[in-house]
């Protein structure tokens, strides 16, 4: 079964209009030069009176036609524009409405849904319109910069309106429905639902096949920052904004789900054991299983890089994206402090371990490790650096230099004054030497914590 796309307007469409006047145009025929002066006397007010996007190229008049249903007459003009999109605009003439009735709208069309209509009677035969295809490269160019342009055709547009629908093919594989206005104009928003979303009836892609959807997919799965050769999707489902989410089964025996917005970028995957409150979680992927999977690696993984985790629970850091890497907090079942684990892709480079006394210099709050579980290790920090007789109750993140220096406050469970500890943060977080709060001042402003700025030698 198809998947159904939350918020995807094209599924509303009651109907795709198409042209139905029948006049004699031959587009072998010479122009007349009469019709061109016509059609460039009535042009502008054409252009201007419907909100057209048209910086005037060239225009003629087609002729008269008359609505078997209204008995509407309507003038038909071909309309010929700079870098754009040509059109064939009908304007209404006087009709005899009744009271409360909307009045007639002009019919317009682009030279490139008239070409999808060769039994309609009509063409567009001006020279600047003689490859219509190229007309709408200029509103993909806008949208879609890294779409090189394979092929494009015109789908309709929507009965009231509202939208004119087209879909394009690009060199990469990439295929996507273009929801535009009506009239189509590159400078307004434009809706690109890609193909691999799978769309149904008049709406669904024939440029593009299973072949290139895949390649496309694939190419999107290399950009969501975790390593993964893909063994399946699905739709997950999508937002009023335009955003798409995928969920993508791996060979590796993960899965993610990872969102597609709609300016094209590609964000991070979500890993599934963590993805419940992403349209309902994955479904190719054994969550579950995935979890227990995952926390036996990571456990594995600490481990071998020094700290030795049970990992009982964890919760990667979205919005972070180090290519290659995953940033993931770990709580531990062994021992009451957790830490943030840098782990790589490939198990051969050693993961990266600050625990959560230290992961705030590296901007990483821990979440699920308590503050006071965190002392000890300062306690031995201050140790390293030959302040052995404080015990640590509190600590403060001071913060970082551009010259790679990190600075802690902390504060002594005996009460006597504390410290400002000085790291190196590169190439390995090291204490290299702690300042009694009564000398720091020149350090940020010095010591804040109210355990170090009451009593004597504060």
């Amino acid at each position: 079964m198809r998947p159904i796309v939350i918020g995807l307007l094209l599924a509303a469409m009651a109907a795709i209009a198409a042209p139905t006047i029948a006049l004699a145009s031959t587009p072998a025929a010479p122009i007349d030069p009469a019709a061109k002066q016509k059609g460039m006397a009535a042009a502008p007010a054409i252009i201007s009176g419907n909100g057209m996007d048209c910086q005037l190229a060239d225009a003629r008049f087609i002729g008269t036609s008359t609505d078997p249903k209204t008995k509407v007459a309507s003038n038909f003009y071909e309309l010929a524009c700079k870098d754009n999109e040509g059109f064939i605009v009908g304007v209404p003439g006087p009709s005899k409405t009744p009271p409360g009735a909307p009045a007639p709208t002009a019919q317009i069309y682009t030279c490139l849904e008239v070409a999808a209509q060769p039994g309609a009677g009509i063409a567009c035969i001006l020279p600047e319109n003689a490859n219509p295809k190229a007309g709408l490269q200029a509103l993909v160019a806008k949208d879609r910069p890294d779409c090189a342009y394979k092929d494009v055709r015109a789908i309709g547009q929507a009965s009231d309106h509202s939208e004119t629908v087209f879909e394009v093919a690009c060199q990469d594989g990439a295929g996507y429905v273009i929801d535009t206005s009506w009239p189509v104009s590159a400078s307004k928003p434009a809706k690109f639902v890609p193909c691999v979303v799978e769309l149904e009836g008049s709406t669904k892609c024939t440029l593009t096949d299973e072949a290139a959807d895949a390649t496309y997919f694939n190419g999107m799965v290399g950009k969501i920052g975790k390593p993964c050769t893909a063994t399946g999707h699905r739709v997950v489902g999508g937002t009023a904004d335009g955003d798409f989410y995928f969920e993508v089964a791996c060979k590796e025996g993960k899965g993610y789900i990872f969102p597609l917005k709609a300016n094209g970028a590609v964000g991070d995957g979500i890993d599934c054991a963590v993805a419940d409150n992403v349209g309902g979680g994955c479904t190719l992927t054994n969550a579950r299983q995935a979890q227990t999977e995952q926390a036996g690696l990571y456990t594995r993984l600490a481990h071998k890089a020094g700290f030795p985790c049970d990992v009982s629970k964890y919760s990667p850091f979205e919005g972070i994206n180090i290519p290659g890497h995953e940033v993931v907090e770990l709580a531990c079942g062994n021992r009451a402090d957790g830490a943030v684990a840098v782990f790589p892709a490939s198990e051969s480079e050693p993961a990266v371990i600050y625990d959560c006394a230290h992961s705030e210099l590296e901007g990483y709050r821990c979440s699920f490790t308590k503050p006071d579980a965190s002392f000890p290790s300062l306690t031995d920090d201050l140790k390293h650096v030959g302040k052995t007789t404080c015990v640590v109750s509190g600590e403060r993140i001071i913060g970082q230099t551009a010259e790679g220096q990190g600075f802690i406050e902390v504060a002594c469970a005996d009460g006597a004054p504390g410290f400002v500890i000085t790291y190196n943060l590169k190439p390995a977080l090291t204490p290299v030497q702690a300042v009694g709060c009564s000398l720091a001042k020149g350090i940020a402003g010095g010591c804040a914590m109210p355990a170090n700025t009451k009593g004597p030698g504060a």
